[in-house]
Parts: C-alpha cells; sequence; structure tokens
C-alpha cells in the first residue's frame, strides 16, 4: 500500500489524480505543498484559538466574518489582519503564483469522521475568482459537481495538499464533502479522521 507523507494510504495514483482534475478547467491541486514540521505547526495554532460551534461543524473566522445565512461579507465585518500564521501562508500563495493577490480572508473548518458540507459554489460577489483550500489531518474526497451538467469529479484532499478552484471550477462547479466516515476509491475503503482546512479568499467589498 502505498503511503503519503504524512503515514496515510493514497486513494487514487498520480495518473489517474491528474486525469480526474484534467477534466475541470481552472482546478489545480498539489499535493505536498506544505511538510509534516509547517502541517504539525498549523494544527497547533488552530488549536490554540477558540473555536465558533454555531454550525454543524467548528469554524473559525480570520480577516473578515462571513454570513452564511445572507451569504455576504461588508466592511464593517472585518476582523482585522490575519494573524501571522496564517499571513506567512497567504503570502507564500500569492509568491508561489497560485493566487493573483494576497489573500485577506480565511475560513477555517474542523471536520470530524461523519461531517461534510453540502456542495456549494462559494459566495461570488463575496471573493475574487480564485479559492484556496488547505488540507490538515486526515484525508478525504471532495466532490465537484457541474451546475448544469450535473457530472460529479471525486478528488482526493490529502493532508499538507492544496487545491486551488479559479475560473471554471470557481463559477460552474459545486465542490462539497459527503457526511460519511469512509471514502472508498479504487476498491479500498479509507477511514477519516479529523481533518482541519483553511480556505484562503481575497474579499470583494
Amino acid at each position: 500500500m502505498q503511503l503519503d507523507l504524512f503515514g496515510q494510504s493514497s486513494a487514487v495514483t498520480e495518473t489517474s489524480k491528474s486525469n480526474l482534475i484534467n477534466l475541470i478547467p481552472g482546478l489545480r491541486y498539489v499535493e505536498h505543498y506544505i511538510g509534516v514540521a509547517e502541517h504539525d505547526a498549523l494544527l497547533r495554532c488552530i488549536d490554540a484559538q477558540s473555536w465558533i460551534t454555531d454550525l454543524k461543524r467548528r469554524v473559525q473566522h480570520y480577516g473578515y466574518q462571513y454570513d452564511y445565512k445572507a451569504r455576504k461579507i461588508a466592511k464593517d465585518m472585518q476582523l482585522g489582519n490575519l494573524p501571522t500564521w496564517l499571513q506567512t501562508v497567504a503570502c507564500r500563495l500569492h509568491q508561489d503564483g497560485y493566487i493573483s493577490t494576497v489573500p485577506d480572508q480565511v475560513i477555517v473548518n474542523e471536520y470530524e469522521p461523519g461531517q461534510g458540507i453540502a456542495s456549494h459554489i462559494d459566495c461570488e460577489p463575496c471573493f475574487d475568482n480564485i479559492i484556496i483550500s488547505l488540507s490538515l489531518g486526515s484525508g478525504c474526497i471532495m466532490n465537484l459537481t457541474h451546475k448544469i451538467e450535473k457530472t460529479k469529479v471525486p478528488i482526493w484532499l490529502a493532508p499538507g495538499s492544496i487545491v486551488v478552484l479559479q475560473g471554471e471550477a470557481r463559477y460552474e462547479w459545486l465542490h462539497g464533502i459527503s457526511p460519511r466516515k469512509t471514502d472508498e476509491q479504487d476498491g479500498r475503503k479509507l477511514e477519516r479522521k479529523r481533518r482541519v482546512s483553511l480556505t484562503f479568499r481575497k474579499v470583494v467589498l
């Protein structure tokens, strides 16, 4: 069984991943964007902060508060600058060419086994045209579904990886995670553990 840098089994081969990703224009996936030491340090920083618990999953907001019900962000919802441990990653994403401007808003989502998030497109008037998600903890499968054709493409998100949604991937495909405790890929059942995602975005006011 092939293991990744974090000791978890890889869900699909590199060839299979490339074939799936190539089906969606504007989708990019980088498996080992951060190493084990930085991965663990980020988790420690996150776990030292306070969680918001009014959703089915725990979340943290940085830069700007996002109103889930109204699906909006306004100037008076600014929380302040990103903390240093997030600003460092945001600047690197920009320097590495994955996003045209430095992100100024981050939402941290925690997913325990059995938790997920409904398929959605990130608020179009709220955020710029590039969305980046960094995965920590457990790997899982994220499903991308074309909003008209309903074509579904499953993408394995490994710990330490980033997925970039731009253009068609950002505006024409919904992304979501099914609420289950295992993922099945290539005939294998992969157990989920705790997963934490960091979603980096540039706010449009």
